[in-house]
């Protein structure tokens, strides 16, 4: 039996609500993703060139500081991996999170929210941050009320 880890960021709530429902089917530990300082309103207004999430995108070498670095991943097989998408991609603080850890040996499948957009180049965005030797799976997108069986059938197909 895979010991499984549902590891997030969400910046306004929508994110964490679909980790926790999906940490509950995988029977999972959950671990939030948090940033050094908290993204304001402000700083995720996406139509503002000049909004730290605006900013950041934009640099694809930018890894936000993240606040809690004290998981213990080597006790995990499988991590599901959530963010919100920002410009068709993971935000750069997921960069910063798989950098932080060694996830040798480990399978890690992606899930996310989006107000549209789908996955983009998110995965090849990502690759660049772990070891070629781990396994990503690009996963899917849950928008909007997701149903405990939806979740569960989803965990099911992915064989791990």
């Amino acid at each position: 039996m895979n010991k499984k880890l549902v590891a997030y960021f969400s910046a306004g709530g929508e994110t964490k609500g679909v980790a926790e429902k999906l940490a509950e089917a995988a029977g999972a530990d959950l671990y939030e993703i948090c940033p050094e300082t908290p993204y304001t309103t402000a700083d995720l207004d996406w139509q503002d060139n000049h909004s730290r999430s605006s900013v950041e995108m934009k640099d694809k070498n930018y890894r936000p500081p993240i606040r809690n670095n004290d998981l213990k991943i080597n006790e995990y097989d499988v991590v599901f991996l959530g963010f919100p998408i920002w410009w068709y991609v993971a935000p750069t603080i997921i960069n910063t999170f798989l950098e932080s850890y060694d996830f040798s040996g480990k399978t890690i499948v992606l899930f996310a929210t989006s107000g549209g957009s789908g996955f983009g180049q998110t995965v090849k965005e990502l690759r660049g941050s772990i070891s070629d030797s781990v396994a990503i799976k690009e996963g899917r997108l849950f928008n909007g009320r997701v149903e405990k069986t939806e979740f569960e059938n989803w965990i099911q197909s992915l064989n791990l």
